[in-house]
């Protein structure tokens, strides 16, 4: 059997091999007969939105003569059946009959919407976050998309900037596993497949580190800390076969991403050997011009196409300044045929030239997007994404036999905010907001009533009357607070992380009144709520839940789910924190105790401790880890040490723990943080269950990048930590590594 296995192996291996240069030989045949035109059009994408608001439109005209006269390659923001057909049959009317690639930005769903990224990541569920991807590529795949814009992979440490919403949080182990999982999930076991479509890591790089938070500025760092927390999620993402990049539009210690030859060319197609194409962001090429890095749109396409960018996104800079600039001398024409080769590759890859409409089918997109497992999925996962912060006295879940419940606040009856930003098309007619799914749950003979206090701005007090006198009467009181949709995303950064407007004084009212309610906060970024914080009962971080959200939260709320999320980003006390993450590094001058902070790197007006820390998130049970034991305490550099426990749910219901691994190296070349993740196991128990966790620790484990960016594990003593929260270490372990 063993060798029949490999036999099979061997065979999908040559079989994969000469398809791949059967379709190399296909690329070089076509593009010996393209004009210089032709290839530069093929390195062009255009947005199709007009076509479905303005099908008769001048600019729509154009680009329909354009397609046809093969001038455009690719086409964003198209989608269905009917439009995808109508629009590839217009590339097939031009000269050479290349198919056009279909884009669009799936990020977090496409008709069934799934948690934001952000609160997916709060699962530390690969093989759910994987589901979710699949659930949307089949879905966009069925209405002839070919490529989505996602995963969003960029390390984010600033929750003023919006886009934390779309990427997988703070840290970079947690992050890489994410996105190779989010790249599985897209993509299938190979390109081709109908179900699934082409994945794109973005933003490379550095757009997470933002200055200030605010979307699209500067990012400006070290060499070292570029390679040692911003790019590893990308590389993970090309290990996991990503087909596309995506570059940024931040400058990078003072170079335009978009520009940037040592990102595009030296890292990615040069070490790492990526064999894909690179696409610019919306406008990322023009917007040279604006930075002042180009002189005019020709000079922008010159100095993108020369630093590795190869299909330009909506600057249209390549399809009308290439072909002259090739003429002149200014662009050398084998930049030009590398992008071209690489992205006709991938057509070729997804079977288009083979059959042009293959992803176009109705049929297809019928049962996709009908298929009641998509929901169902969606409501599992997005009970797994929510994070319990607090839950004092045991006040969640909602005891069973309550007369009366009141769900009060902005987000108490919202639907379309459940869904959170960067989705296809809202649904929110179709779904149950959180006083739907409450009612549903708590069954006949409980009176539930709602009232929203304000809408979620929440500029003023005069629903505030009508609000506490629903609570006032309740046995229960639940408040739905937070950010709407729109609050969160790209060009959504914020510089105060607040509940927004007055709603903290909503939760300050129902206290008043001898209401202490159980508090729901929606958001796509951790939020700052210190009052909430200290005063609440219980509070639920349930992010921006998706399409099932609403009865995904009550499902909590009511004990069907036990809460099992974990935070992947620490959440501030307050403003004067951020940036703020739990791989802190020690000055010479530590803080030991928060009361001692004279003359030590510390604030003389609040702790440097978080409100809640990385990994934190609590359960309706409770874990004991026990027995820390290691094969070995010392390791040499081709060994191997398992670190095994016993973990055990000591409550009274199943639930599921994360546990974390975590690693310090107190002593090496360059410092390095006090906590670093470096590995974690999602592991559901009954009550009273025990079971052996392991981690294996290897060189790999031990390595960083040194101070000439060379990657490697130094000799010496490391301390590795095993817990349920960066903060909350249960069991230790000393190891050393040795020379030989």
């Amino acid at each position: 059997m063993k060798l029949k296995m490999i036999a099979m192996a061997v065979l999908a291996a040559a079989a994969g091999a000469a398809q791949a240069d059967d379709i190399a030989q296909r690329v070089e045949t076509l593009l010996r007969q393209m004009t210089l035109e032709e290839k530069a059009g093929q390195l062009n994408q255009l947005s199709g939105k007009e076509f479905s608001t303005g099908p008769n439109s001048d600019n729509v005209r154009n680009i329909e003569r354009d397609i046809r006269s093969g001038k455009v390659g690719s086409m964003l923001n198209i989608k269905g059946v009917r439009d995808t057909r109508r629009v590839q049959a217009l590339a097939l009317q031009s000269r050479l009959h290349i198919p056009l690639l279909f884009g669009l930005d799936v990020i977090h769903g496409y008709q069934t919407v799934f948690p934001v990224p952000l609160g997916e990541a709060a699962s530390w569920d690969l093989e759910a976050i994987e589901e979710s991807a699949r659930i949307a590529a089949r879905e966009a795949a069925s209405a002839g998309i070919h490529w989505t814009f996602a995963p969003m992979v960029d390390v984010g440490r600033d929750p003023r900037w919006g886009r934390v919403m779309e990427g997988a949080g703070e840290d970079t182990y947690l992050g890489s596993r994410i996105a190779a999982a989010r790249v599985r999930g897209f993509q299938g076991a190979k390109l081709g497949g109908t179900a699934s479509v082409m994945a794109t890591a973005k933003h490379f790089a550095g757009y997470g580190a933002a200055i200030a938070g605010r979307d699209y500025n500067a990012a400006d760092m070290s060499e070292h800390q570029l390679h040692e927390t911003y790019l590893p999620p990308f590389k993970a993402a090309l290990d996991a076969g990503a087909a596309t990049f995506m570059n940024a539009f931040n400058t990078l210690n003072g170079v335009p991403a978009t520009g940037n030859a040592m990102l595009q060319r030296e890292i990615l197609k040069g070490q790492w050997g990526f064999k894909g194409f690179v696409v610019s962001d919306w406008g990322s090429v023009r917007e040279m011009v604006v930075h002042g890095y180009a002189q005019d749109l020709p000079d922008a396409a010159a100095k993108a196409i020369a630093a590795g960018s190869d299909m330009d996104m909506e600057s249209n800079a390549y399809g009308a300044s290439l072909p002259a600039l090739v003429k002149a001398g200014k662009v050398d024409i084998a930049a030009v045929d590398d992008a071209v080769r690489r992205v006709l590759t991938k057509k070729f890859e997804l079977g288009l030239f083979d059959d042009p409409y293959r992803f176009s089918d109705e049929a297809r997109e019928k049962a996709a997007l009908n298929d009641p497992r998509h929901r169902e999925a969606a409501r599992r996962i997005a009970a797994e994404s929510m994070v319990l912060l607090k839950n004092e006295g045991n006040a969640l879940p909602l005891r069973r036999g309550l007369r009366s419940i009141a769900v009060i606040g902005p987000l108490a009856d919202a639907r379309r905010d459940l869904e959170g930003g960067w989705i296809v098309q809202s649904n929110a007619a179709k779904m149950a907001s959180l006083v739907d799914a409450v009612r549903a749950h708590a069954g006949q003979g409980v009176r539930v009533d709602t009232a929203a206090g304000c809408d979620v701005a929440c500029r003023g007090l005069d629903g505030f009357d009508a609000a506490l006198k629903l609570a006032a009467t309740a046995d229960t009181v639940v408040l739905a607070v937070g950010e709407s949709w729109d609050m969160s995303g790209e060009a959504k950064s914020r510089a105060h992380l607040g509940l927004p407007g007055r709603q903290g004084e909503l939760f300050e009212a129902l206290r008043a009144i001898g209401k202490t309610p159980v508090v729901v906060i929606m958001a796509g970024r951790p939020l700052i709520f210190e009052n909430v914080a200290e005063q609440a009962k219980a509070i639920l971080y349930a992010w921006h839940p998706g399409s099932e959200g609403g009865n995904a939260i009550a499902d909590v709320l009511f004990g069907d789910v036990n809460p099992s999320g974990k935070l992947p980003m620490t959440f501030p006390r307050n403003m004067g924190q951020i940036p703020i993450g739990y791989q802190q590094y020690n000055t010479g001058r530590p803080v030991q105790t928060e009361s001692n902070v004279v003359y030590k790197s510390a604030y003389i007006d609040s702790p440097n401790t978080p409100r809640y820390a990385f990994g934190h998130g609590l359960s309706y049970t409770s874990f004991a880890y026990s027995g820390l034991r290691a094969s070995s305490t010392t390791m040499r550099p081709d060994g191997k040490i398992l670190l095994s426990f016993t973990l055990t749910n000591s409550g009274p219901v199943a639930g599921a723990e994360v546990v974390q691994l975590y690693l310090r190296d107190p002593v090496a070349s360059v410092v390095r943080p006090l906590k670093e993740l470096k590995g974690f196991q999602r592991v559901a128990l009954q009550p009273g269950q025990a079971q052996t966790i392991a981690f294996t620790i290897d060189r790999e484990t031990l390595a960083f990048y040194n101070r000439k960016l060379e990657w490697g594990a130094e000799t010496g003593t490391f301390e590795v930590m095993v817990g349920s929260a960066s903060d909350d270490i249960r069991l230790k372990q000393t190891i050393e590594l040795t020379e030989r």
